[in-house]
Order: C-alpha cells, then structure tokens, then sequence
C-alpha cells in the first residue's frame, strides 16, 4: 500500500535519489547519513540522482546495513526481479502484523534471498531438501503459522506454488529475525530438542505420531528440561524411589533417556538428574505405549502415570 510515510517512520515527502538501483528501488541519504532503501513499483523509472522522489510511490523503506554486507543486499535488491520483492514485503508485513513485531531489514532482505534462491532452484526442477521438523509447529505454534501465511501470500502473488516445506524454512527466518538471544540460543536449543526427539524415535524404533497430544507434550517438556539446564534450576528430589522404580520397571525407556543424559552431558557438560530422568522416562514410556513399542508390560497399578500428577 503506497504511503507517503516509511516502515521507519521517515516522511518522503522532500527526499531525494542517492542511486537508482532499478526501475523500482531506489536509494536516498537520510538525515543521520545513512543509506535508506525505497521500494515502489516505478519509483525509479526515468529518475536520475539528486531528483526528487515521488512520494505516492513509495511503497517500503528500511535503512540498509553498513559496510560489506550493505553492498550485498544493495546487489540482491537490484539483482531480484520487482515481483519477488513486492511478493515478500508484502509476506513480511502480514507476519508483522500477525506476530505484533516490527521486523524490517532482518527479514525482508533474508526471505527475498530465500525466494529467489526457491524460484531458481524450481525453475530448474531442483526441490531444496528439508527435514520435517514437526517440532517446530509444537515449540513455535505462532511463528509457524505466520510461515505458513507467508508462503501462502507469496505463492499467490507470483502465482507459484511453493513446496510445502518452505514453511519450514520461513519459520527458521521469522525465529533469527524474532528472537534476541546472543549467539543463536534459540536455533541451537531448537537443534538439541530436535536431536533428543531424533534418539529417542531412533531408541524405539518407530515413527513418532508427531500430531499427538502426548508427542507435543514431550517436546515441550524436553524444551523446558534443556531449559531448566541453562538456567541451573533442575528438578531435584531426596525420594529416589519413583525414579528406582521407572528404572526397573521400563527398561528400554529408562535405556533411550540415558542416552538423551549421555548426549546431554557431550552437549553441555552438565549432567542430567535422576528426578529429570525420571521425567524423562516418563515422557519416553508414554510415547512408547502410543505407537505400540512399549517393551515392558503394564505394571497394571498405573504407576508411571502416578510421576506425573
């Protein structure tokens, strides 16, 4: 929708070109000196620089990256075909408003990479592999539906049909471009939950119904168990007898958390305690009993689900 008024607050109205990157992104100077990107279908057709922009025409503004890194996203902005970007701001801002954050730069200039990468790799009849990753939709529920959105809005506008895992692959984006935490927190818990998902699966030698309620409640108590790890606040009980009984009484999953405690403990240096490995059983026993794979018998008191209550 054209405004006169950018993402960023900046009026256009006596703006200038700086360089015209094409027929429609343009780049002027704003008034702390920094390079601002101006997008709108025709708002550089016939401009030279030092003429003034129209300002019914522009349709998004963010201020660019500085140094190296603003050179490649000056080149994939004039590189992109027009469609592809307008498709994708468009995307960013159905999940702004979908998700309640301000994401500019760190999701636009990402996901019209992301795109255009798809759109080429298609073309070719390439599919770019990805893993199911149904963790994501327990962990994420919002972001990945405002990824689901996206994908949606931008096969409509470019009238293409993306592959069903780009939701996948945009969710992973909305997470980097949401989340604050230093050194990538939130994608290496997202992996470690993943990998205890995976051994454990792997352990009882099924496929997991992903859409369970008992599924959805083990990753996220993995979640909060790894957690719990970071922040030094693991359960801890003096009763060890629930614990002594899980152990003996349900062998294979006290076998396949012992190797989540062992992965664990390679991951972090920080060792699991039996009351956190007593959930953990519990959760592993529960998944067992649902696909069948359960290898010991009932205990026919019910006390597995006794821990949990």
């Amino acid at each position: 929708m054209p405004s006169p008024e950018g993402r960023d607050g900046a009026r256009e109205n006596h703006v200038v070109a700086h360089k015209v990157l094409n027929n429609n992104v343009v780049i002027s100077i704003d008034e702390h000196g920094r390079e601002r990107v101006l997008m709108g279908r025709g708002l550089g057709f016939q401009l030279k620089p030092e003429d003034r922009l129209d300002p019914a025409k522009v349709e998004k503004t963010f201020v660019l990256d500085s140094g190296a890194e603003g050179e490649r996203e000056r080149q994939l902005l004039t590189d992109v075909p027009y469609p592809v970007i307008e498709a994708v701001t468009g995307a960013v801002d159905l999940a702004e408003r979908e998700l309640g954050h301000h994401l500019g730069r760190r999701l636009v200039i990402p996901v019209i990479d992301h795109i255009q990468y798809v759109l080429e790799r298609l073309d070719q009849g390439v599919r770019i592999p990805a893993t199911h990753m149904p963790e994501l939709r327990v962990l994420h529920p919002h972001e990945f539906r405002a990824a689901e959105h996206m994908a949606a809005h931008i096969g409509t506008a470019l009238e293409r049909e993306l592959p069903p895992e780009e939701a996948v692959f945009l969710t992973m984006h909305l997470l980097n471009a949401t989340r604050d935490e230093p050194n990538g927190t939130a994608a290496l818990l997202f992996r470690r939950v993943q990998h205890v998902a995976t051994t454990v699966e792997t352990g009882l030698g099924v496929t997991l119904d992903v859409e369970s309620p008992d599924y959805a409640r083990f990753i996220l108590h993995v979640q909060f168990l790894l957690q719990r790890l970071v922040s030094k606040t693991m359960l801890r009980s003096s009763d060890t007898s629930f614990f002594e009984f899980a152990k003996h009484s349900y062998p294979r999953s006290y076998a396949i958390a012992e190797q989540v405690k062992a992965y664990v403990r390679a991951a972090t240096g920080s060792d699991l305690t039996d009351e956190e490995l007593l959930y953990l059983i519990v959760h592993v026993e529960r998944l067992a009993s649902q696909v069948g794979a359960k290898a010991a018998p009932d205990d026919g008191g019910g006390g597995i689900e006794e821990v949990l209550r």
